[in-house]
């Protein structure tokens, strides 16, 4: 009995001229990703800290590693001083160079330490900031100053003896003047006065007329009152 040849439709597995051996699936081609032209920055231990802190936290690191021996209570205090004590003095942004001098170099603060106490520097307190200085308001004199310099400049010329002597009781019992400005304004005053009535009595026993014996003992005796409250308003205008 003769055999019938093989059919089938091209391609299928009864197809006379398919190959015994499929063909390989095409692989598909890798390729690598390519490399970032650029690393991101890592961010140090020290980033976001000004030159200023790092020096702190160096100093205390050291100190860390200088009391390593020491008790965990007494160790923790060491440093719980040290960091107040740096707070405590530095202002906010400045340099702590200074603060860190006074304290020492960290291996002999832990030496110190180590022998039972702190040093005493550490425990004082922190100095108190000075107060802001109280704004100076200009005043040149009140009533009784200003009756006062009256009496003396001008008072002194309608009554010479009197006014200067009213004066001065005003001004020895004001404020505005020292105990030596007043002083000098006695001197002036009473000395003027004495020696004018010391002038008229000379002059008066040397036959000279009366008139120009008056007028000078008048002036005289103005004169040292006049300078007297001169004196004094300059003194008084230079502690406003």
């Amino acid at each position: 009995m003769p055999i019938a040849p093989l059919t089938g439709t091209p391609g299928s597995p009864t197809d006379p001229t398919a190959p015994l051996v499929p063909p390989a699936e095409p692989t598909a081609r890798l390729t690598a990703a390519p490399a970032p032209t650029s690393a991101m920055p890592l961010a140090g231990p020290g980033a976001g800290l000004s030159h200023g802190d790092t020096l702190v936290l160096d100093y205390l690191a050291e100190l860390w590693a200088a009391s390593d021996d020491l008790p965990p209570d007494l160790r923790d205090e060491l440093m719980r001083t040290v960091t107040d004590y740096v707070a405590a003095r530095r202002e906010p942004g400045a340099d702590p160079g200074p603060v860190l001098s006074r304290l020492g170099p960290p291996a002999q603060l832990a030496a110190a330490t180590r022998r039972g106490y702190l040093p005493v520097h550490l425990r004082l307190p922190a100095p108190a900031p000075a107060p802001p200085p109280e704004p100076r308001v200009a005043v040149v004199g009140g009533g009784a100053e200003s009756a006062a310099l009256a009496l003396l400049i001008g008072g002194t010329f309608l009554m010479p003896v009197v006014s200067p002597a009213a004066g001065m009781l005003i001004a020895t019992g004001s404020s505005r003047w020292t105990p030596a400005q007043k002083a000098a304004g006695w001197v002036l005053t009473a000395g003027s006065a004495a020696a004018a009535f010391l002038a008229v009595l000379v002059l008066a026993g040397l036959d000279v007329p009366a008139g120009p014996v008056l007028i000078f003992g008048y002036l005289a005796a103005c004169a040292g009152s006049v300078v007297a409250g001169l004196a004094l308003l300059a003194g008084m205008r230079a502690r406003a």
